[in-house]
């Protein structure tokens, strides 16, 4: 028996030494402490053992075991239990058992939120959404919108211009506008056209809690025979009671755009602190076509008729969630992206 005990531990740390990887140390396990190992076996004898000669047997038994487990114990520490050969690396050992950490969920910045809520407001009243480039040139940003080329809007001082508009006839530039999808709606599609257009536009304004030089505008436009001024006010205060509820507070102002005539500035009251009174914010302009863009992008005036309006993103975003100061939109501070 004790010769047997011998060979045992002789065999099986040879065998140890030649396990190159965690699979060989499994099947080096199961063949020396499983359940029908060769341990096992060894004990299952030793009921026959001589009672003068047990105590030398158990003892050795006993050293057997307990010199193949920590040299069991050596070779998986040189091997790298977690498998493939690498040394483990020192630190705690992971608990499975544990409960684990729940992630953090992200979502959608405020402003790309408020975009799809405008669209999908608008989509209710039959607008379909549109896109177009946001670098554009100044005949799509300027010319075809009837603004002229003295026009103080034009001024390089007033825009992000990528081509010298001193020296090159039609300058490439950051669009100023979302207008400029209007103009290329209505030279690629025939009316009638109901399209709204959101997106990012570029103008050096000097950085406050109500300006900054990229923002977001959403864009209107509803051209066929027969649209009035009245389609147009119905169309802008169904979307203020819609989106910003039944008690929402809105008025036209008359005002003067190079696009537009008649044209209007469309205000609501908003209180943009908690306990502030309300007062009068301007969301953006609007007002009927003017009959000489139509006749920029081939459409008969005589035949057609339409209006357009334009928002300023931001500013909704702001009146709809009381949001007192633009920089905080684009500031990325976590604090205020999770109570939004």
């Amino acid at each position: 028996m004790l010769e047997e005990l011998n060979a045992i531990e002789r065999e099986g740390i040879e065998a140890l030494q030649q396990a190159g990887d965690t699979e060989a140390l499994e099947a080096w396990r199961i063949v020396y402490f499983g359940s029908k190992g060769r341990l096992k076996q060894a004990m299952s004898l030793f009921r026959d053992v001589p009672r003068e000669e047990k105590p030398a047997v158990g003892a050795r038994l006993n050293a057997v075991q307990a010199n193949l487990l920590l040299a069991f114990e050596q070779r998986r520490e040189a091997i790298g239990a977690g498998g493939g050969g690498a040394a483990r690396t020192a630190g705690p050992v992971l608990d499975l058992t544990e409960p684990g950490i729940t992630p953090a969920l992200g979502r959608r910045h405020i402003i790309s939120r408020v975009r799809e809520e405008l669209c999908e407001v608008f989509a209710r009243m039959g607008f379909e959404s549109v896109s177009g480039p946001e670098l554009e040139d100044d005949e799509h940003n300027f010319v075809k919108l009837n603004i002229p080329e003295d026009h103080p809007a034009r001024d390089p001082i007033d825009n992000f211009y990528v081509d010298d508009p001193a020296t090159t006839k039609r300058p490439r530039m950051l669009r100023s506008q979302t207008s400029t999808v209007q103009i290329r709606m209505m030279e690629t599609r025939e009316p009638p056209l109901k399209i709204v257009a959101p997106g990012r536009v570029y103008r050096p304004d000097t950085v406050d809690a109500t300006h900054s030089f990229m923002f977001h505008q959403i864009e209107g436009l509803y051209v066929d025979r027969r649209v009035t001024m009245a389609d147009l006010k119905t169309t802008l205060f169904q979307f203020a009671r819609a989106y910003f509820g039944e008690g929402a507070e809105v008025r036209l102002r008359p005002s003067f755009f190079p696009f537009t005539e008649p044209s209007a500035e469309f205000d609501m009251k908003i209180a943009l602190r908690p306990g502030d009174p309300p007062k009068w914010i301007e969301l953006g302009g609007c007002g009927m076509v003017d009959p000489a863009v139509f006749e920029s992008v081939g459409i008969d005036p005589e035949e057609w008729t339409g209006f357009a309006f334009g928002f300023g993103v931001e500013r909704l975003a702001m009146g709809k969630y009381g949001i007192p100061d633009i920089r905080m939109l684009f500031e990325n501070d976590l604090r205020f992206l999770n109570q939004i």
